[in-house]
C-alpha cells in the first residue's frame, strides 16, 4: 500500500493517485500545477497555507487505504 508522510513531495503524492488533488485544493492549495508548489512537501505546503500537516497526511493515507480495499 502506498503511504504518504509529512515530508512526501506533492507531486509524488499526485503521482500515487491523482484523486488526492482535492484534498490540497480544499485547504487553499490551488496552484498544485505550479513547479514551485508542486516541489514541495506537504509539510513545506501545509505551513505556506496555515494547516496541520497531520491532519492532511491522514486523511490522505486514509483515502489510499481505502482504495486498496
Amino acid at each position: 500500500m502506498a503511504k504518504v508522510t509529512k515530508d512526501t513531495i506533492i507531486m509524488d503524492v499526485l503521482q500515487i493517485d491523482a484523486g488526492t488533488a482535492p484534498f490540497f485544493l480544499e485547504i487553499g492549495m490551488h496552484c498544485l500545477g505550479c513547479p514551485s508548489s508542486s516541489g514541495e512537501s506537504i509539510e513545506q505546503a501545509c505551513m505556506v497555507h496555515g494547516t496541520d500537516p497531520d491532519m492532511l497526511v491522514d486523511k490522505i493515507n486514509a483515502y489510499l487505504a481505502e482504495k486498496e480495499n
